[in-house]
């Protein structure tokens, strides 16, 4: 009987008080903590205001006790340097004298008038001389590379690893090496060089495509007959005159008298238009931030953001960074002159939180509003509130296609202002049949248009950086083949992860004579514009995030765009020109199987951070949340769920101080509370070095086609035997011990430009930790503190190894693998934890780590009940003796 009553014990009116006690202890706590947060915050801006020279002249300081120490370092190295090269010329200046006076004693006297002497002396130069010269030779050889022992260290001791080439120390010498290697693979030799061959060498396509023109988009009529602007001429434009020539210059008084009337104004403008670049300096110059106030202009990506800004900062004629900024996640190029600044707006969320009122902004532009992002979407809640307590800020949502109307609906029936673009005809191609390899068809199309075509760019929309690559490459194979019959084709690939100076050679004017293809994402179908492009290839597809809530996998797609993307990146080729567009798809294709728009982004993909923003803002009923497009029911419901599970939400669905400080990180919810976990099992500085390779992880290694095999070796020396978070851990503590080397990553085949951006990120993380008061500590000797600390985080994604010799994820029961490139896919121990679940060929799991089951209940006991973690591994023997069937 005590038995039964203990299992169905019901809470008692103590309980539920101490319940209640714990609550308002902990969101006492969370209100103090954000007290203190704001109080740190407005501490900085004081500062800032009272005395803007004083934080500068501080930082001047720390630059010239930097450079002290910087030359006390070097100084003495200088030293021998400098002694060993005077010492070098001098022996050279010696030996060149030493030949000269032999040269004139043999001219001027003849050896049968010398003494014994003179004679003996002639020889000891001549023998001098001779010496001297073979020893340079064997200087010479001493140069050639070969292997060396290796040092031996006494214990303790940590060897200083030595750049191959000092040349490896200047900046952009990595971007450097990489193209020099690239441009000596370009050279494609064989044969004899014979002159002949190649003048009888004839240009050969072996396919091409049959092309139909269907329809043709028409330009404004008044600009048909303007006279077309030559690439060349338009690159002898001043900057002024360039400015001008936008549509909408002529607009710029009736749009300033409009911002000033209305507070809400939706404008509506062609991509290219010059809305972006020139709409925040008509406002700054209309005095818009002489009460010392912003103008802020949110962009969906971080290219276009930081594009977007150093041309208007060019422009302007400012330094980037001083007037005109951008901030985008970790990385903030602002300060405190900043009055135009641009940003990611995700980054503008994060602002939200320090400033709730947006008080330094006089005017918020939400740019390309059209391409509705999960941030965008959010963003129009918050601002439209915001507007109808502070009628001083001045609103202007953005947009380049037809969803004006939609907009305008939403915010309280706003004013539209429409910028006629300046638009010439684009004629329409479609392919007879549908394509079977739309790469393939491509490359085709690119040399079709090269061989056949006048002059003009050519822009082709590809899904993601690897189709890029991939793509350049057929294009350099195949017009190395077709050899110089072609004019020269400039091939110029653009995604996010390709190193800003790169990204940049997109803009620059294309040499005469030649033509350039930009190899872009969908980043270019609205939110770049290239001058000069003329022809665009459109294959008809672009990656998409979706999320299943029902299994809780996330899944980077490839899809089939919409009509309104199709008809936006078509308008691209009417820019400066009559221009042709060829989609690589059928017209039966277009007009039945495409969507007339794409899904918005807030109805696909999980709502975790997005919630978890939204919460610490203040807002807590979600459900009725003033949503442009709202998402599914469940999505949001498995995001509060979600939340809750992880320590965020408190069982009234109120926001815990945890919860507050997971807010503080730009990072997914999972990923905040693993390095809030980092305080209780002291390993704040190894969880966040794997935290910000987490935010590389899918391009830390490199593994070229033609060493395959060196490079596996080269990972697999990294490999770590309890799994992947502690080998990226590893990479990164062995990069820091070599003193960031470039040289280290060449040989180890790992790309230095994700390491670069994994120690930015990792510096930007610290300074978070310190802000949410998380003492940095180490633990590196212990790895099952580290395994807890991602298990604390993490333990939504556990997998279990069934019998039938795959994994199982614990809750959904779903089948899953180990990812072939983790160190522990020979391994298959029983439990692990992933960081993603990738759907390729199969479902694949990404950075996996062993654990031990029983953790699950040290680190989530509300979530996981013992009897889920059963197996023959934790299950021990009986300890009393067993009764036989005699004893019954």
């Amino acid at each position: 009987m005590e038995k039964r009553s203990k299992r169905h014990h019901t809470p008692s009116p103590s309980d539920s008080d101490s319940a209640e006690e714990t609550r308002a202890k902990d969101i006492k706590e969370r209100d103090e903590f954000a007290k203190r947060l704001r109080k740190r915050d407005e501490e900085k801006v004081t500062k800032v205001s009272e005395s803007s020279n004083k934080r500068s002249y501080e930082e001047a300081a720390k630059r010239l006790k930097l450079e002290a120490e910087d030359r006390d370092k070097i100084l003495p190295k200088l030293r021998i340097q400098s002694r060993r090269k005077y010492l070098q010329k001098r022996k050279d200046d010696k030996v060149i004298e030493l030949e000269d006076d032999i040269a004139d004693d043999e001219y001027l006297f003849d050896e049968s008038i010398l003494t014994e002497r003179e004679k003996r002396e002639r020889e000891h130069k001549k023998t001098l001389l001779q010496l001297a010269k073979e020893h340079e030779k064997a200087r010479e050889l001493e140069n050639v590379q070969r292997y060396h022992m290796p040092q031996d260290l006494g214990k303790g001791e940590k060897g200083e690893y030595i750049e191959v080439d000092e040349n490896e120390k200047l900046p952009n010498s990595e971007q450097r090496k990489w193209e020099q290697e690239q441009i000596k693979s370009a050279f494609f030799k064989f044969g004899a060089k014979d002159a002949k061959a190649q003048d009888e060498y004839e240009l050969l396509l072996d396919e091409q495509i049959d092309f139909i023109q269907a329809l043709q988009l028409e330009g404004n009529q008044e600009k048909k007959d303007e006279e077309k602007i030559s690439e060349y001429k338009k690159a002898r434009l001043t900057i002024e005159e360039t400015k001008k020539s936008l549509p909408v210059f002529p607009f710029r008084d009736s749009l300033i008298e409009a911002i000033k009337n209305y507070q809400i104004l939706i404008v509506e403008g062609e991509t290219g238009s010059g809305k972006t670049t020139q709409i925040p300096q008509y406002l700054h110059e209309a005095g818009f931030t002489d009460d010392g106030k912003k103008i802020g202009c949110t962009q969906p990506r971080r290219v276009a953001a930081m594009s977007v800004a150093a041309r208007v900062a060019q422009e302007m004629n400012v330094k980037l960074g001083n007037e005109v900024g951008y901030s985008i996640r970790f990385e903030d190029c602002t300060s405190d002159r900043t009055v135009i600044k641009y940003m990611t707006d995700g980054t503008l969320h994060r602002e939200f939180l320090s400033e709730p009122d947006l008080a330094s902004y006089s005017v918020m532009i939400i740019d390309e509003a059209h391409e509705r992002t999960l941030h965008t979407d959010i963003l129009f809640g918050l601002v439209k509130d915001i507007t109808r307590f502070r009628p001083d800020l001045k609103l202007l949502i953005s947009s380049a296609t037809l969803d004006a109307e939609k907009f305008s609906t939403f915010f309280d029936d706003a004013p539209i202002f429409r910028i006629p673009g300046r638009r010439f005809p684009v004629h329409i191609y479609y392919t007879k049949a549908p394509e079977a390899d739309y790469i393939d068809a491509c490359v085709v199309t690119v040399l079709q248009i090269h061989a056949t075509q006048p002059l003009g760019d050519i822009l082709v929309f590809l899904t993601g950086q690897e189709e890029i690559e991939t793509c350049v490459e057929m294009l350099q194979e195949r017009t190395k083949k077709i050899g110089k019959k072609l004019k020269e084709l400039i091939i110029l690939p653009v995604y996010a992860n390709l190193p800003t100076d790169m990204q940049a050679k997109i803009f620059e004017p294309t040499p005469e004579g030649a033509r350039k293809v930009v190899l872009a994402t969908n980043i270019a179908e609205t939110s770049l514009t290239i001058d000069n492009i003329i022809y665009v290839i459109d294959p008809g597809f672009a990656k998409q995030n979706n999320f299943n809530s029902k299994t809780g996998m996330e899944s980077l797609m490839v899809v089939p765009i919409s009509k309104a993307s199709a008809n936006q990146r078509a308008g691209r080729a009417g820019r400066v020109a009559a221009g042709k567009c060829f989609r690589l798809y059928t017209a039966w294709a277009y007009k039945h199987e495409l969507e007339d728009n794409t899904v918005p982004e807030i109805q696909r993909i999980n709502l975790g951070n997005a919630v978890l923003t939204l919460k610490a803002l203040g807002i807590n009923d979600l459900i009725h949340f003033d949503f442009l497009d709202p998402p599914p029911h469940e999505t949001l419901v498995l995001a509060l769920e979600q939340l809750y599970a992880l320590g965020a939400l408190n069982h009234h669905g109120e926001l815990t101080k945890a919860g507050r400080r997971m807010a503080e990180f730009p990072t997914d919810p999972m990923l905040a509370k693993m390095l809030l976990a980092s305080e209780k099992y002291k390993c704040s500085e190894e969880i966040v070095s794997i935290a910000a390779m987490l935010s590389v992880n899918s391009s830390v290694f490199y593994r070229p086609k033609d060493k395959i095999i060196h490079a596996d070796t080269a990972r697999k020396n990294f490999f770590h035997r309890h799994g992947d978070h502690l080998t990226i851990m590893n990479v990164y503590n062995q990069w820091a011990d070599s003193d960031y080397s470039v040289q280290w990553c060449y040989e180890n085949f790992i790309q230095y430009r994700s390491m670069k951006r994994a120690r930015d990120v990792r510096e930007q993380l610290v300074g978070l930790m310190e802000r949410v008061e998380i003492d940095m500590v180490s633990s590196i000797s212990d790895d099952t503190n580290i395994r807890k600390a991602i298990t604390a985080g993490y333990f939504y994604h556990i997998a279990k190894f069934s019998k039938g010799g795959h994994y199982k994820t614990v809750k959904h029961n779903q089948t899953v693998m180990i990812h072939p490139n983790s160190a522990l896919f020979e391994e298959l121990p029983r439990w692990v934890i992933y960081h993603e679940l990738v759907f390729t060929s199969k479902e694949f799991m990404r950075q996996v780590t062993e654990i031990e089951s029983k953790w699950l209940l040290e680190v989530a006991p509300h979530y996981y009940k013992s009897k889920e973690l059963e197996d023959s591994t934790n299950k021990k023997m009986p300890k009393t003796i067993g009764k036989s069937a005699n004893n019954f």
